[in-house]
């Protein structure tokens, strides 16, 4: 990473957590329209307000630095400023009475969270481990920060809307013996099965996304990312976001997995879509060939014709041996370069990538290239 770059990405960080402040706070003074009352059980009140304080004052020193340096002091004025407003409209002091309930509220709360300890997390590994130097701020990412953002900030809207017809679909295939069996099973058993299972259906509707024209359309958001780290696998058209989710969920309703089982399956898609994403160059030997990790799914996204039709499985590479899918190069080696083949069939921009699937148009002077 060159100088001017880290000196850059010191003031980017200033604006994610100056505006990641100022977002909280707001949180805090709508918490029924921008919380979502599931992911509220998950953590307390004062670990929130602790995190704030953390998020404010790191957003001052960060961007204080960049500004002494003479490195993108406007990005890094807008994370001074965020964090100022952040607290001119309470900080960490805002109070509020009892959470009322609404029939729909934003994931703001999810979005602010995710994000933080995403890049916590991610960042640094990526820049000690990765396997291409590269900075977090390479291109495409604002669009691929975009969707990270609508699909966390709606998270309630697309959970109404995969429940509403798994569920009813779900009601009326009944299998009583079935579910009984596996509902006898401990909660450890149901989770392997519910992988394999979820994975075989997700791979299924993965390898129908690649072969089927329509559906692709939707699907090649999703591979027009240039570059591979733990912000490329939130680039997802909302279409296939309910779409997948929905054909993941419904064997599981089906077959009646308990919800133990279910809520360790949901933390485990989580992580590993971020890690499979992720641009971490660790060998893991054989493991490799148990689950899926970096290596495994990066050639999936290669732009390479000997693997247009390869390695759909998310979880569990076996899954893709049973398909006759299963590819990877047994020299360790990593895909040269990332994409769809025809980088011209996919414009620039999350707006333009949406409505992409509903036009006739085939090819974009704007594109990522």
């Amino acid at each position: 990473m060159q100088p001017h770059a880290e000196h850059s990405f010191i003031a980017y960080a200033s604006a994610m957590l100056g505006l990641l402040s100022l977002l909280a706070v707001l949180c805090f003074h709508f918490p029924e329209l921008l919380t979502s009352r599931e992911f509220r059980a998950v953590y307390s009140e004062q670990f929130a307000r602790r995190l704030l304080l953390v998020g404010m004052v790191a957003a001052f020193v960060l961007g204080t630095l960049a500004v002494m340096r003479g490195r993108s002091r406007r990005v890094a004025l807008l994370g001074v400023g965020s964090a100022t407003l952040a607290v001119l409209l309470g900080g960490t002091n805002v109070r509020f009475d009892a959470i009322g309930q609404t029939p729909w509220s934003l994931g703001m709360d999810w979005f602010v969270l995710s994000l933080f300890f995403s890049a916590l997390v991610f960042v640094p590994l990526e820049r000690y481990l990765g396997q291409r130097r590269m900075s977090p701020l390479r291109p495409g990412w604002r669009t691929d920060l975009a969707y990270f953002f609508v699909g966390h900030v709606l998270v309630q809207f697309i959970l109404i809307l995969v429940t509403a017809w798994t569920s009813t679909i779900a009601g009326l295939a009944a299998f009583p013996a079935l579910k009984d069996a596996i509902q006898a099973l401990p909660v450890w058993a149901q989770f392997l099965l519910a992988v394999f299972v979820a994975d075989l259906a997700q791979a299924t509707l993965h390898r129908t996304y690649h072969n089927t024209p329509w559906l692709w359309r939707f699907h090649a958001v999703h591979h027009s990312s240039r570059a591979m780290d733990w912000l490329a696998g939130s680039r997802m058209h909302l279409v296939e976001i309910v779409l997948t989710r929905s054909f993941v969920l419904l064997p599981l309703l089906v077959l009646g997995f308990s919800q133990p089982a279910v809520n360790a399956y949901v933390i485990l898609v989580g992580l590993q879509a971020v890690l499979a994403h992720a641009n971490l160059g660790l060998r893991f030997g054989w493991l490799e060939y148990v689950l899926v990790l970096p290596r495994y799914h990066h050639w999936h996204h290669a732009r390479h014709p000997d693997y247009l039709d390869a390695n759909y499985a998310i979880h569990l590479p076996l899954v893709d041996m049973l398909m006759g899918t299963f590819r990877l190069p047994k020299d360790g080696s990593w895909p040269e370069e990332y994409g769809v083949m025809k980088l011209e069939t996919v414009p620039r921009g999350i707006l333009h990538q949406h409505l992409m699937p509903f036009r006739r148009r085939k090819h974009y002077d704007e594109y990522e290239d």
